[in-house]
């Protein structure tokens, strides 16, 4: 998959319930990130509380969080989803 189509694809679950959360480096802090949307829906110094954010908004809209390395890579992945 090219990186535009990755792009496209996260842009489009934007906002769905298909919709995933992401813990990821930013700048000097921790962002979470909703796939396809530009700004974080979080930010803090803290990873913990990153993830603490992450599990709450997975949990709330019944999805997944995934949290990311400092080099991007995923780690821990928390699944809220119905079935």
């Amino acid at each position: 998959m090219s990186e535009q189509e990755r792009q496209e694809f996260f842009k489009e679950r934007a906002g769905t319930e298909d919709a995933r959360f992401h813990v990821v480096p930013s700048e000097e802090e921790w962002a979470v990130k909703e796939d396809g949307k530009e700004e974080p829906e979080y930010t803090t110094d803290s990873k913990d509380e990153a993830i603490e954010k992450a599990i709450e908004l997975a949990d709330e809209n019944d999805t997944i969080a995934y949290v990311h390395s400092s080099s991007g890579e995923i780690e821990e992945q928390y699944n809220y989803e119905t079935k």
